[in-house]
């Protein structure tokens, strides 16, 4: 039988890829082996258990829905991760009544979302919900150690990860955490208003494949999410379409400021 030593690291995201059965079978019986010594471990284990089945059973209708055509917005080229080179005169505009995007304002009809596209947008809703109502444990790393974050989400994301700043939003950053993803970690940074509103960027580098700004609603969460290049962006928050799209243009515009 597999001991381990109880006071073997475990790590929030190594707990949700074990609840998720994403981690090799030698790792997932090491860690079932660390919690039967750990109960409250355990314990926070079946309730992100029960959390996932009580998501999916939300969320999960939502990849087989057609794209409704109000979704169809713009394309725009690919543009990396804080890439040093960006075209200027980005302008925004709202089409069919969802968020339009374009370049010198030469807007083009969009293809809908491939379905890896509408599943990393989901996956981004799923987070917010889970990680926002937390009052104990939100981030695994505080603003406080912003520097640590980013040290340690750019060597987990392999390329720099650096949290905008929206202090002029009325938000404030409290900090991140990696999470598994649909292929690979993904970087969720989390952020508070003077009420206690709570919304999340969420970063992945996995091929999601390729989709211009778009607006879909996920219950009572609200999402802007876009892919440029391998990077995929997803901010969410139950707040109102205007005050999110706000924010989705000053994340964009600090990105292409870098």
């Amino acid at each position: 039988m597999m001991t381990m030593n109880p006071n073997t690291p475990l790590t929030e995201a190594e707990l949700h890829a074990f609840v998720d059965d994403q981690l090799t079978p030698e790792r997932q019986r090491e860690i079932e082996a660390l919690l039967a010594q750990r109960p409250e471990e355990a314990q926070r284990a079946q309730s992100y258990r029960g959390q996932k089945r009580e998501l999916h059973a939300l969320f999960d209708p939502v990849l087989e829905e057609p794209v409704p055509q109000r979704l169809l917005d713009v394309a725009r080229p690919r543009t990396p991760w804080y890439a040093q080179r960006w075209v200027a005169g980005i302008a925004i505009a709202l089409v069919s009544g969802a968020a339009g995007w374009g370049l010198h304002g030469a807007l083009r009809p969009g293809a809908p979302p491939t379905p890896a596209v509408a599943a990393f947008a989901q996956r981004a809703a799923v987070a917010h919900a889970v990680y926002s109502p937390e009052q104990r444990r939100p981030v695994e790393v505080d603003a406080a150690h912003e520097d640590q974050l980013v040290t340690w989400l750019s060597k987990r994301m392999g390329a720099p990860m650096k949290p905008p700043h929206l202090q002029e939003l009325g938000y404030a950053l409290e900090g991140g955490r990696l999470l598994p993803g649909g292929q690979g970690p993904v970087a969720q940074f989390m952020y508070r208003d003077a009420a206690g509103r709570r919304l999340t960027l969420y970063v992945s580098n996995e091929n999601v494949g390729q989709t211009a700004f778009r607006y879909v609603r996920e219950g009572p969460i609200n999402v802007f999410y876009w892919v440029d290049g391998s990077f995929g962006y997803a901010i969410s928050a139950e707040a109102d379409r205007e005050a999110l799209q706000a924010v989705a243009t000053e994340v964009y515009r600090q990105l292409a400021s870098r």
